[in-house]
């Protein structure tokens, strides 16, 4: 009885462990962004400063945290399949359309503020003065949303 009470804290001990590392990320644009839902394909390909205007012809400005910051793991391995040095070279090589900002609220703060901004936050950091973008149809709190979990 004492091993299976052992076993069992030690499952729950692993399970908290590994939910404490998994992410939850939101894409944010400003409030005043007619668009509502990205596929990953158009997510990726904003990212990657292949996308560089919205469809009513606005300008695209990219809003996220240093690719080396924790947060930016997930980011840096699904969408733009680098690693954080890469990364740091490819957003120098694209400052006009990239902009590195210190924090979460920073990146809320940029991107409430700036028409056409999109960003990539913390679930947990979002604020009514962005609007929450679906990929693919989901939230972040859906399963199988792309900014969701480890990035490995």
């Amino acid at each position: 009885m004492a091993f299976r009470r052992w076993l069992l804290i030690l499952v729950w001990v692993a399970v908290m462990s590994w939910a404490a590392q998994a992410k939850q990320l939101a894409v944010i644009a400003d409030t005043a962004n007619p668009t509502t839902n990205l596929t990953t394909a158009e997510l990726v390909k904003i990212v990657n400063a292949r996308t560089q205007t919205w469809s009513d012809g606005r300008a695209i400005k990219l809003i996220v945290r240093d690719p080396s910051c924790a947060d930016m793991q997930l980011v840096v391995h699904r969408l733009l399949a680098m690693t954080p040095e890469q990364a740091h070279a490819f957003i120098q090589g694209h400052r006009g359309a990239i902009v590195v900002a210190n924090s979460d609220d920073a990146v809320v703060k940029v991107v409430s503020t700036t028409r056409g901004a999109i960003g990539i936050v913390d679930l947990y950091s979002l604020t009514k003065d962005v609007k929450v973008l679906k990929i693919d149809g989901k939230l972040p709190v859906e399963q199988g949303y792309v900014l969701r979990g480890n990035s490995q």
